[in-house]
């Protein structure tokens, strides 16, 4: 890793990124895209040393209160000491202002800083966000080899539920000929259900490839699935994006079980959901002796 000084780091849109690359080793990673402009090594990752000053500042500034969203490129809970210690930084600065925090991640790591999560949903809103590709732990260390499992997020999420801390799962990608099955779709669902999400991003039982994460992966098909680059090749070309043959049929299937169980599934409601900012006010218990 090395570190960087940066000139901001809240958008627009109250999001913020602490670093740039990552070591969980997807071998789907969007992140690794070209297009992105990464001037470093992916693995080398980039440590935004000065994020904590820089959203003291960015939230000290703002005439409203604000929903902060992290981890949407870059997974704040990147096993590195010095990126640890600035996603603490950070949601504790979250927390000093009030604002609420919609944050994504692929580790369990989230649970060291779960007293300033709850603080958080004390005074505002805060949703945690995973990421749920395959129910198979064998398949999964295979296609996230460097973070922990399904079935540990799955965990995870249930201490969420459990501390009151609304969770959404990204069910994405779905690999074609890999884990496009029935039964791999049930299995994240089942989890997704006990784990009482309050909502399911799904844009569809299919992945995207560009150039830069393309030949990352077709490289890790070739080391783990001999043969099935070439299946890609003939059947997708350079799509950008790629729809399973199935598709219908597990969709068909997702949005029962989610209008079965009242889970939301609308990405645009869910969004909304995410960058709306609510303030939880404290219970005031009457006193029958003074009135009030």
């Amino acid at each position: 890793m090395h570190l960087k000084e940066v000139k901001g780091i809240l958008s627009a849109a109250n999001g913020m990124n602490i670093s740039r690359g990552c070591l969980h080793g997807c071998i789907y990673c969007d992140a690794r895209s070209r297009c992105y402009d990464m001037k470093h090594d992916f693995e080398d990752v980039e440590i935004k040393i000065n994020a904590p000053l820089l959203l003291e500042d960015a939230l000290s500034r703002k005439r409203k209160k604000c929903m902060v969203g992290t981890g949407a490129m870059s997974d704040p809970y990147i096993p590195i000491p010095e990126n640890l210690a600035n996603i603490r930084s950070c949601l504790e600065i979250i927390e000093k202002y009030g604002c609420g925090l919609a944050i994504q991640t692929k580790s369990n790591l989230i649970l060291q800083d779960l007293d300033l999560l709850v603080k958080i949903n004390e005074k505002s809103k805060c949703v945690v966000e995973t990421t749920f590709t395959t129910y198979d732990e064998a398949l999964c260390k295979i296609l996230e080899p460097n973070v922990c499992t399904t079935k540990v997020r799955f965990e995870m999420l249930k201490t969420m539920r459990d501390k009151g801390i609304k969770t959404i799962v990204w069910i994405s990608p779905i690999l074609p000929f890999i884990n496009d099955t029935a039964e791999n779709l049930r299995g994240l669902l089942q989890y997704c259900v006990e784990a009482k999400v309050y909502g399911i991003i799904c844009f569809g039982i299919g992945m995207t490839l560009r150039e830069g994460d393309r030949e990352y992966y077709y490289q890790k098909l070739d080391e783990h699935f001999p043969g099935l680059k070439q299946k890609y090749q003939k059947k997708y070309g350079n799509s950008y994006q790629i729809t399973c043959d199935n598709n219908n049929e597990l969709m068909k299937e997702f949005f029962a079980v989610c209008n079965q169980h009242n889970i939301v599934y609308g990405v645009e409601k869910l969004f909304t959901y995410m960058r709306t900012y609510e303030e939880k006010h404290p219970v005031i218990q009457l006193d029958l002796f003074n009135g009030v």
